[in-house]
């Protein structure tokens, strides 16, 4: 049989196609996040822009999105692509092309991980629906900021967003080193709010 189970830096041994809350660490999350790139990397700046930093961002869209969202919410916003720490950023095409298996391995870890962290293995559909407009938000500013799209190419394939929504949204590119301690902080702050 082959290895389907990959060693973390926590010293956790996470079996993919059987993860277990008890295999999962904020900390191999954040690391390993921090790690992925977006965009395949193709982004502007001295620091890829990471799958962790775009959780960030989306966590903090999700919450001026939705104020009065308890901090559950805001973690499962947080924790919404928290997956990838293991099965990587693969752009939308590539996911289509592989077909239903990623999403069977993604929702196995999305449960483990939710359920790591007191959240529910399986988050309702309106809140999925809340989590991906604020996913698309970023996507939106990411693309025109960062990845080299046009106004009007961004617009066109992600929507526009409001102006005074964007004004209060800043993308950061940092060190991994620093990604990894605010994803970090974040988690950590929002499971004390609980």
């Amino acid at each position: 049989m082959k290895r389907a189970w990959q060693r973390m830096l926590s010293g956790r041994r996470l079996d993919l196609l059987d993860p277990t809350p008890v295999d999962i660490e904020i900390e191999d999350i954040a690391h390993g996040l921090s790690f992925v790139a977006r965009w395949n990397g193709q982004t502007m700046g001295d620091w890829a822009y990471s799958v962790a930093e775009h959780s960030i961002l989306v966590e903090e869209i999700f919450g001026l999105l939705y104020p009065k969202a308890p901090p559950r919410e805001r973690l499962a916003a947080l924790l919404h692509d928290a997956p990838e720490y293991v099965l990587g950023d693969m752009i939308s095409p590539v996911k289509a092309a592989i077909g239903q298996d990623y999403g069977i391995l993604d929702a196995r870890l999305t449960a483990a991980i939710h359920l790591r962290f007191g959240l529910p293995a399986q988050i309702s559909q309106q809140l999925k629906r809340q989590i991906k407009r604020a996913d698309i938000v970023s996507a939106r500013l990411e693309a025109e900021r960062i990845a080299g799209f046009s106004t009007e190419e961004a617009d066109k394939i992600f929507g526009k967003v409001k102006p005074a929504l964007a004004e209060q949204l800043r993308l950061q590119l940092r060190p991994p080193r620093e990604t990894r301690e605010a994803f970090v902080a974040r988690h950590n702050s929002l499971l004390e709010a609980f």
